[in-house]
């Protein structure tokens, strides 16, 4: 792609995990070797099992993540200490050119994870980074800076839904060949399920998470995977929450099943919930929670090419409606009156060319009723009528929206309408509904195309519709948003062929979505 730094080596996965600590341990010398708080040469081996990470890439910065954790799915098997961490980022995976570097603690009371926000970096710029604990080295990581104001370039891959018991993480094998620019996790990075004995891998524990230790093993279990890591280790993320980080179709406050969590105890577990994902995810410290609350809704800019607006769909809508006619009270909302100011805010003063909104839920109608009626799932947008017909006639007066969702195990690509109960209406914008990396395991296609297929002529506004898993890959320039869906062959296997099954495209100043 244009716009990168040229001449530098851009490792693959492989070579970027194995980096061995004791090549680089030379330039590490002098840095952070004090170890920890407590006795230095006490801590245990295997510090570094859980990788490393980047994320929210700014053209002058990012995060740099890991959590020390030698043993992994029992609570971290970290003693009761701060622990002294170093780092360092440099322009060259040898670490000859250091550009910055320097000294953070790893602290009991978030898991002994690390968030180092650097900034003073240049724009559109590979870095690589790692991190040192007495004498343990990380492995080494490779980060990408966001461009600068006059980016003609961006790639994008967009992910959800990994469930640890419905295959394996392979897809991640793929997105790292293709070396996207930046990661947009939409939600559903772990399952709060419980372990099942007929899965293709099988869930730590023996039950649901609900404390804050329960959540860290649960996160800790995927990180593990070594294509997931990989991928982390490869390029910056940008995340977002959907519902099984904490429990599956929570709404604020209230559980999927009030009368067998209390309130009391559901607070409990979203402070524990939230926590844990702060603790696993490469964000700023914005994002740090308060008790039962965390700001995961921001937005990033990609130059002139692109701004990026990630929501918080979960943390202050309305309980879902039962009925259609609660789907259509006026009063219902997903994204609260504060995140909808400021998402309106952001959208009417962009000067970029595409308005890019990350939406855990599915914005356009499903319409589950084949022939005369409606029928709605009432978690996604459409339990949210006018807010979300609201929201249409904004993206009417709003360049070039194209909204980027997860949570339907399915890949779903729809023209938004002003008004969805009229298939005549204007078409506003775009929206591209990945499909899940695990969730839902393998694809059985004459299942699949019995239950979709006489639903097609009920909802006009769809343009693709695929149950492969997978997951999709954009590459952005002045002129159009080209879409890959990309989909491996099985997730039964820890490897697996991918290709592309379909390219769809839009067109700058065309809103909808056209084939390829």
């Amino acid at each position: 792609m244009s716009g990168r730094l040229t001449g530098v080596h851009t490792p693959n996965r492989r070579t970027i995990l194995a980096t061995g600590a004791a090549a680089l341990s030379a330039a590490f010398v002098g840095l952070a070797t004090a170890g920890s708080a407590a006795a230095a040469g006490t801590l245990p081996d295997g510090l570094f099992t859980l990788g490393v990470a980047s994320g929210d890439p700014l053209r002058d910065g990012v995060v740099l993540w890991t959590r020390l954790a030698p043993d992994p799915l029992n609570g971290g098997g970290m003693p009761d200490a701060a622990v002294d961490v170093g780092w360092q980022i440099a322009e060259d995976d040898t670490f000859k050119r250091v550009v910055r570097q320097g000294q953070t603690q790893a602290v009991p009371q978030l898991g002994h994870s690390v968030h180092v926000d650097v900034r003073g970096l240049r724009p559109h710029r590979d870095y690589w980074y790692r991190f040192r604990v007495e004498d343990q080295i990380s492995p080494v990581g490779r980060t990408r800076t966001a461009p600068g104001l006059f980016a003609n370039r961006l790639r994008v891959a967009l992910a959800s839904c990994q469930n640890w018991q419905h295959g394996y993480f392979n897809a991640y094998a793929d997105m790292a060949a293709q070396d996207p620019d930046v990661v947009l996790f939409v939600g559903d990075y772990i399952y709060e399920s419980g372990p099942s004995s007929t899965a293709v891998r099988r869930h730590e524990g023996k039950g649901e998470p609900y404390s804050l230790v329960q959540y860290r093993n649960r996160y800790a279990q995927y990180r593990t995977d070594p294509d997931l890591a990989a991928m982390h280790a490869a390029a910056p993320w940008i995340v977002t929450f959907d519902d099984h980080e904490v429990d599956n179709d929570f709404a604020g406050e209230i559980p999927q099943d009030p009368d067998k969590q209390s309130h009391d105890a559901f607070v409990a577990r979203l402070t524990a919930a939230y926590q844990a994902y702060y603790e696993h995810m490469p964000v700023r410290a914005t994002a740090v929670p308060d008790g039962p609350h965390i700001r995961m809704h921001r937005s990033f800019d990609f130059g002139y090419l692109a701004r990026l607006h990630v929501l918080d769909t979960r943390q202050f809508r309305s309980d879902q409606a039962t009925t259609a006619e609660g789907a259509q009270d006026p009063s219902m909302t997903m994204l609260g009156q504060d995140q909808k100011a400021w998402l309106l805010n952001g959208l009417h003063r962009s000067h970029a060319r595409w308005n890019l909104i990350a939406s855990q839920i599915m914005m356009a109608e499903t319409d589950l009723q084949v022939g005369p009626g409606k029928l709605w799932f009432y978690d996604a947008w459409d339990g949210y009528q006018v807010e979300r017909d609201e929201l249409m006639g904004e993206f009417a007066r709003v360049r070039n929206p194209v909204v980027m969702t997860g949570d339907r195990h399915l890949t779903m690509i729809s023209d938004l309408k002003r008004d969805f109960a009229d298939p005549s209406s204007q078409v506003v914008g775009a929206e591209f509904v990945g499909t899940s990396i695990t969730s839902g395991g393998d694809l059985d296609e004459a299942a699949f195309n019995a239950e979709w297929d006489p639903r097609r002529p009920d909802n006009p506004h769809w343009k693709l519709v695929d149950g492969h898993r997978g997951y999709h890959l954009f590459d952005i320039d002045h002129h159009c948003v080209d879409a890959q869906v990309r989909a491996v062959e099985t997730v039964r296997r820890p490897q697996s062929p991918a290709s592309t099954v379909s390219r769809l495209r839009v067109r700058n100043g065309k809103r909808g979505v056209e084939t390829v």
